[in-house]
């Protein structure tokens, strides 16, 4: 069988290099914009899935929770602890990948996967989900993203499984890519409660990402 789940290779490829890693040393508005809620629910444990060179593992870091960092590349990993302004705070750091996280059951408090899940086949995306529900402690929070239906690149894709899609001409499209709408995204959240739900642009005009914010259910 053709493994889908390879997003990694050519994002530990980027990393190697300065103007590669260049867009992604800020972390997101809407990460920064949790930490009150992430606060106001007593959150001390999470973990940045699919961390790359770091930049929300940096900033939970220095808000002083206790940040697990786990990415499948070495070289996005190795950027990272090469950051001498974390010294002293509590950033573990993990190469694995996404469908095999290797912390224990109901460990965490939040789970952050900001442009993550999405890399791969369904399999995949059940796979990445199951195993976040399985680390999430009861009510604990999921922060992530999903692929929108409504993404240009669907249309100029090439599907190789149902909703999964290569397209080659795209900056970092030339591995699968999952796309869901409302209706999917919901049935795959299956172990959890949306709490906040959003289609939006991200970066460039037709890229749209789900953008939720969902709680482990009981």
């Amino acid at each position: 069988m053709t493994r889908t789940d390879t997003a990694f290779e050519a994002w530990d490829a980027r990393w190697q290099t300065e103007a590669g890693r260049a867009a992604w040393l800020e972390p997101e508005a809407e990460v920064q914009a949790v930490v009150p809620l992430l606060r106001a629910r007593g959150v001390r444990t999470v973990l940045d899935l699919g961390c790359g060179v770091g930049r929300h593992a940096r900033f939970l870091a220095q808000q002083g929770f206790v940040v697990y960092a786990c990415d499948a590349s070495w070289h996005g990993l190795a950027y990272l602890r090469q950051d001498g302004n974390l010294r002293g705070s509590r950033l573990l750091l993990c190469q694995a990948q996404m469908t095999a996280l290797p912390y224990r059951a109901a460990c965490l408090d939040y789970v952050l996967a900001w442009n993550v899940i999405y890399h791969g086949d369904e399999t995949v995306v059940r796979q990445v989900l199951a195993e976040i529900a399985r680390v999430l402690k009861p009510g604990a929070l999921l922060q992530a993203t999903m692929l929108s239906k409504r993404n240009v690149d669907v249309r100029t894709g090439r599907e190789i499984a149902p909703n999964t899609f290569v397209n080659e001409g795209t900056e970092d499209k030339h591995h699968p890519h999952y796309y869901c709408n409302a209706a999917e995204l919901v049935a795959l959240l299956r172990d959890f409660e949306l709490l906040r739900l959003s289609d939006v642009e991200q970066r460039r005009p037709g890229a749209y990402h789900w953008q939720f914010v969902a709680e482990r259910r009981p």
